[in-house]
């Protein structure tokens, strides 16, 4: 189960150092008023620190090197 953790860690840290977060697209409904319909898509940006990818790989890195070898 370490194994796995450690794993994941390790991606999620180098994922916050290269990236920094990531982007994604909404789709929000303005106006339906009968055969009408207006709709606008909205931009969310969701950051991820570079401290957090730091700490998340360190912390993989330590959990891979800590499993017990089966």
């Amino acid at each position: 189960m370490n194994k796995i953790l450690g794993i994941i860690l390790v991606v999620a840290g180098l994922f916050g150092l290269a990236w920094g977060g990531f982007t994604y697209t909404t789709t929000e409904k303005v106006v339906d008023i009968g055969p009408i319909h207006a709709t606008r898509e909205k931009k969310h940006d969701v950051p991820f620190s570079p401290i957090a990818g730091a700490i998340a790989l360190v912390g993989g890195i330590v959990l891979l090197a800590t499993a017990k070898k089966d």
